[in-house]
């Protein structure tokens, strides 16, 4: 009988980073060329590729969809070598295919690792997030809180005025009136048109970002993502699961989910500890995209792990023909 191997987030660690970096060098001819698919297709291979070059047993939690949707890197699908430790894998292998087909700032690879059976296995549904960096109280804000009320507490846990906090939120019709509301606060509203996981993370690095939350619904896999990266940076975050109609609720139960108005804690989609890692494929306020020069191509990744708090950040050049 043998015993099941130690999930080690340290050894696991920089090949993530490279799963992540791979992912961006393959699209990056792809910046600006306005073809979606063929980016987002590209980053998949490049990331599938790596991941099965880990020695683990991983398993796709957080991946481009169901089998019968997304030929690779499935919800469900196994990758890596086959050894090693179990692995839950959270990954978005182009957060923002739109930003990389017009060539606009934040697009990112992302992905996550932690022990098996401890990522939320979150349906493709839409997800109400609600995050906030560290240093705050435990719960100094909530979903069950208006968008003012949010505003209210966190500057009084600020000591500061309501017009002095800024709250990120994806640019969508259906956030109009929490806009408006956000807005008659006196708060600022910085507005992103794609890649929440990157919205969430810049309430992390707020002196760095200038945002102090985020809130508004959007995917729910990448509601899971962020909270991997909160957990390796600190902060707090909150997702409740949002449903359009019976099939997204199908969705759920397959998933296992059986409370569909609970509310999920940042340490209730991310139970254990955890490996995130993220390469920039354009410019943007967490990290840059990939830059060519004479004679090789440069990638900036950043690399948490939640068991140490450390965050590290690094450039990658590779040499090119």
């Amino acid at each position: 009988m043998t015993s099941e191997i130690a999930f080690n987030d340290r050894m696991l660690s920089l090949g993530l980073a490279r799963v992540a970096e791979q992912a961006a060098l393959a699209c990056a001819d792809l910046i600006g060329r306005g073809d979606e698919k063929a980016a987002d297709q590209a980053a998949v291979n490049a990331m599938r590729e790596q991941l099965n070059m880990l020695v683990m047993k991983g398993v796709v939690v957080i991946g481009e969809g169901e089998r019968d949707e997304a030929p690779m890197l499935f919800i469900g699908e196994e990758v890596g070598t086959g050894d090693g430790p179990g692995v839950d894998i959270a990954l978005d292998p182009l957060e923002g295919t739109t930003l990389t087909a017009k060539a606009m700032p934040n697009a990112l690879t992302v992905i996550a690792m932690a022990p098996r059976g401890t990522l939320l296995h979150a349906p493709d549904t839409y997800m109400d997030k609600l995050a906030v960096g560290p240093g705050y109280p435990e719960g100094v804000v909530s979903l069950a809180m208006s968008p003012r009320e949010r505003v209210e507490a966190l500057a009084a846990a600020r000591g500061c005025r309501p017009s002095e906090i800024t709250v990120c939120v994806l640019e969508r019709p259906r956030h109009e009136d929490m806009i408006a509301e956000l807005r008659g606060t006196g708060a600022a509203v910085h507005l992103i048109t794609d890649g929440d996981v990157a919205g969430v993370i810049h309430c992390a690095e707020s002196e760095r970002t200038g945002i102090d939350m985020y809130m508004g619904t959007g995917g729910a896999p990448e509601g899971v993502l962020a909270a991997a990266a909160l957990k390796c940076m600190g902060g707090q975050m909150w997702g409740r699961l949002v449903f359009r109609n019976d099939d997204e609720r199908g969705r759920a139960q397959k998933a296992g989910i059986t409370d569909f108005d609970r509310v999920y804690t940042r340490d209730e989609m991310v139970t254990d500890q955890v490996i995130f890692a993220a390469t920039g494929v354009t410019d943007g306020s967490i990290l840059r995209g990939v830059h060519r020069r004479p004679g090789f191509v440069e990638t900036e990744t950043v690399l948490m792990r939640s068991r140490t708090g450390s965050v590290r950040r690094m450039v990658y050049r590779n040499k090119r023909d």
